[in-house]
């Protein structure tokens, strides 16, 4: 009997009745060690010696591996087919041979980029020796990622309170965020008008022409700059006679593109299904790792993290015999596509993610998946046949036309194009996916008949005015887009970096568009300020580059790990002398927009709008920065940061309270104030006094007497429910304005709800909260949003929608989810890190072996223990005791 290692433990029942009797197959749920959280992990001085830490749930499983061993013939390491695959067959191997169970039993590694019985079969087969190369990748990716964690992070939090972490792929993708809102910033409208006629053929048919050249010369784009200069030319129009000079109609082909990659899978699925790059690789994981047909399991897509886009000689052979199949012979061209990437770094070895079987289409496995799975195999697959589709024909006709008034000639031109034969376009269309590039260029419909040397009498002229834009806030598809093109980060780690940069509070996302907030902006600008060769583009791809030099065998790791602690040691050296006035000079000149915004009179942006006389800079507090006036103490003035620097600007408040009135019921003073966590109104003073924020989209410029009055009168009461006679209310909350009855809450639309909801409409919001939630002890019973799968200890792993919000819930454990998440991304690792730590301070008696669940498969150990880990970092209440976490935020990156 050969005892077989995979990562997954639903891989595991998979491949073992694959293997049948002869195997037994473990899971080693992820990485199996990591290096713990604290100083000491790796030492620079013991040339980079390593500690690593096996957790209590991991013990465990290694025990059952180990005892496996021992009354085995042999061990094969089947883990996932890339570095961290690799690393952790090492890890496991490392293990065994310290408990001295393996002797000398042979020992295979096997890969397989598919879950199906023929991969893994041949992968038996044809086992190999495990990969040392990779793992020293592995190693000094683990190395480097501590060594800018664990020293980095403290500087930040010395010199800029507030600050979180900084890592050496998240601190850079962070700046890509920030580099791309001060180009917004900096962007200077200008105005363009495009001129046009309305023309008609001999024979009736009317079509639209650009006007491309006047004064014989062509012009560029945007070369008519204001409305006088359009005039002129419409009115050059307006008087001319128009005659055909050419038709042109000449036959293009437009290729397929090539099979999936990681991020090219996640910026189509962003653009066609509306996933986010999480929700994307949680899907792929499930159909990678295999969906039950027919009372068979079998993995439907090939594995997900790979930047190779070339598929293996077999699938293309499978995919050519499907396109003649379900196409036709016209739909397949004379000879296979090969395809090769243009992504820096990329890992041509890799197969791209396509289909386990071209015969096995979306609709035949439609009712074995569900909704998301489908449309993202559905994807997959008709990218996959596409790639090796005959191209699509289009006929391209471009007539060029002279305008002449009184010999004052202009050139217009108009182009049309027809499919002439759909070729890949049959299967998948790809234009305008959010992020990829598309050669198609033919949004002109087709051009009716035009003859050279004919008239065209003139219908209409049209002059239209348009501004410039500023180049788009990137989305998290185009910023993983734009990570592969740099070379920084690589496939595993592009979702997991975006997610790192959002649960940061670094950036947010707003309707699918990444905006960085100020924290995000500030640790930016420090870094670029003192750090600035650390968060270069071509450094980071430059060390990508040296790292995948020692997969390749090419480089020692040590080596790379050598080069780049000397001058990042003296750099972390340098800033122990750097005192916060430098810090504060540097940010206020390179953050300038977001702290001091242009006012509408024109003064001075950094003048004291209090008291007239201090000049404005940011300030360093324990809870982060904030701008105030130089006269302090005299003057108090001070105002919070936000990614918005118009709206914090509108936003000011003196740290004075301002007189609003006085309560018409208890006549106290009713004050608007500014606080540490942002404006808010009062009542009264002292301890007994009431407060309340203000919501969301009410600024301090819009409060008067009547606004303070009713936000400090709530909660407000509604009226008695018909059926129970309890009161229902209305209030505002840490989730939003909502409505309570009985111990249930029902968020709804707005503030301005909260004020004017009746009670017939309150007892509907209600009644329609219940019957989602279902029936529970006297109140509402969180209704389950999703289901994570079984917990290794038993029992269902839920997300569910609570009185307080969204909570992950297992047994008896309730972890509420942070605040922002959605609760439809969040991933079973995060379930488990979630739940461990609440176990922990709940002192159920699991909480150690409950945190270690949050090494689990999908995306092994580096990922899930920063998950848990990062959590704790945030409630530091110093730098003393918050650095010993510090590593933990490192293996984020």
């Amino acid at each position: 009997m050969n005892v077989v290692v995979v990562e997954s433990p639903s891989k595991a029942k998979t491949i073992n009745k694959y293997l049948g009797p002869g195997y037994k197959v473990l899971a080693s749920f992820g990485h199996v060690r990591d290096l713990p959280a604290k100083d000491g992990s790796v030492r620079p001085d013991e040339d980079f010696e390593m500690s690593w830490e096996v957790d209590a749930a991991s013990a465990k499983r290694m025990k059952d591996i180990a005892d496996a061993v021992k009354e085995s013939d042999g061990l094969i390491l089947a883990t996932d087919p890339d570095r961290e695959g690799e690393a952790i067959s090492w890890h496991v191997l490392d293990l065994l041979r310290k408990k001295k169970v393996l002797g000398d039993k042979p020992v295979k590694r096997v890969a397989f980029n598919a879950i199906t019985k023929k991969a893994v079969l041949d992968a038996i087969a044809h086992p190999r020796e495990l990969d040392i190369p990779l793992v020293d990748a592995y190693l000094a990716r683990r190395a480097l990622d501590y060594l800018v964690g664990f020293n980095l992070s403290p500087v930040l939090w010395r010199k800029l309170p507030g600050a979180r972490s900084a890592g050496r792929v998240q601190s850079v993708t962070l700046r890509l965020v920030c580099d791309r809102e001060a180009e917004i910033e900096r962007f200077v409208t200008e105005e363009y008008w495009n001129l046009s006629a309305l023309l008609k053929t001999p024979r009736g048919d009317e079509f639209e022409a650009r006007l491309v050249s006047a004064d014989g010369k062509r012009l560029a784009p945007r070369a008519v700059g204001n409305g006088e200069e359009a005039n002129r030319l419409k009115t050059l129009l307006d008087g001319a006679t128009y005659v055909v000079d050419s038709i042109e109609a000449k036959p293009v082909k437009r290729n397929p593109s090539p099979p999936f990659t990681t991020s090219t899978l996640q910026q189509a699925a962003s653009s066609k299904l509306g996933f986010s790059a999480s929700r994307t690789m949680q899907v792929a994981q499930k159909l990678y790792e295999g969906v039950d047909i027919g009372g068979e399991t079998v993995g439907l897509i090939t594995y997900m993290r790979t930047d190779g886009v070339q598929m293996a000689p077999e699938s293309i052979e499978a995919a050519r015999e499907a396109i003649g199949s379900q196409f036709g012979n016209r739909y397949l061209p004379e000879k296979p596509r090969i395809y090769s990437t243009k992504a820096k770094n990329a890992q041509e070895a890799h197969e791209a993610i396509r289909p386990t079987d071209f015969n096995r289409t979306p609709d035949q496995v439609r009712r074995f998946l569900d909704g998301d799975m489908l449309k993202l195999y559905d994807l997959v697959w008709k990218r996959g046949i596409a790639s090796q589709m005959a191209s699509a024909e289009i006929e391209r006709t471009t007539a060029e036309i002279t305008a002449d008034n009184a010999g004052n000639k202009a050139g217009l031109r108009a182009t049309g194009s027809v499919i002439r034969f759909d070729g890949f376009i049959a299967a998948y269309t790809d234009a305008k996916e959010d992020g990829e590039q598309t050669d198609d260029g033919d949004e002109d419909g087709r051009l009716p008949e035009i003859n050279a040397r004919e008239s065209l009498a003139k219908q209409k002229i049209n002059a239209s005015q348009h501004f410039t834009e500023p180049p788009p806030r990137y989305s998290e598809a185009t910023l993983i887009k734009k990570m592969e093109e740099l070379g920084i980060g690589r496939p595993s780690t592009y979702a997991a970096t975006v997610t790192t940069l959002l649960d940061r509070d670094y950036i947010t996302n707003d309707k699918r568009k990444l905006v960085p907030q100020a924290k995000g902006r500030l640790v930016t600008a420090f870094l670029e300020s003192f750090f600035t060769r650390y968060v270069g583009y071509d450094f980071t791809a430059s060390l990508e580059e040296k790292l995948d030099q020692v997969s390749a065998g090419e480089v020692n790791w040590k080596d790379v790990l050598r080069d780049f602690w000397k001058d990042f040691f003296a750099q972390i050296e340098e800033t122990k002398e750097l005192r916060v006035t430098n810090v504060l000079d540097a940010l206020n000149e390179e953050l300038a927009p977001l702290v001091f915004p242009k006012r509408e009179d024109g003064s001075d942006p950094r003048i004291c709008q209090v008291c007239g006389t201090g000049k404005l800079s940011l300030k360093l507090g324990k809870y982060g920065a904030f701008v105030g006036c130089s006269n302090y103490p005299e003057c108090n003035f001070t105002r919070q940061l936000s990614s918005d620097g118009n709206s914090d600007a509108e936003a000011s408040v003196s740290n004075e309270p301002q007189a609003l009135g006085k309560d018409p019921h208890t006549g106290e003073e009713i004050t608007l104030r500014s606080g540490r966590f942002g404006p808010y109104v009062q009542r009264g003073d002292g301890k007994e006094a009431k407060r309340s924020s203000l919501p969301k989209g009410w600024t301090p410029s819009t409060i008067d007497h009547e606004k303070a009055v009713a936000l400090l009168s709530l909660p407000r009461d509604i009226g008695p429910h018909p059926e129970t006679g309890k009161m229902i209310s209305s209030g505002l909350g840490r989730y939003g304005p909502f409505v309570l009855h009985d111990g249930t809450y029902a968020n709804v639309e707005s503030i301005e709800d909260v004020f004017s909801i009746g009670l017939n409409r309150a007892v509907s919001v209600i009644a329609d909260k219940q019957s989602k939630a279902g029936a529970g002890r006297g109140r509402a019973a969180a209704v389950a949003l999703k289901e994570l799968g079984e917990h290794a200890e038993g029992g269902a792993i839920t997300v569910r929608d609570g009185r307080y919000g969204p909570y992950v819930n297992w047994g008896k454990v309730n972890a509420t989810l942070p605040q922002g998440k959605d609760p439809q991304s969040v991933t079973v690792e995060e379930a488990l890190a979630l739940i461990a730590e609440r176990a922990a301070k709940s002192g159920t008696g699991k909480g150690k072996t409950t945190k270690a669940k949050a090494k689990t498969t999908a995306t092994k150990s580096s990922k899930a223990a920063a998950d848990g880990a990062a959590k704790k970092t945030t409630k530091a209440k110093a730098p003393a005791k918050a650095k010993p976490k510090t590593a933990a935020k490192a293996k984020k990156d």
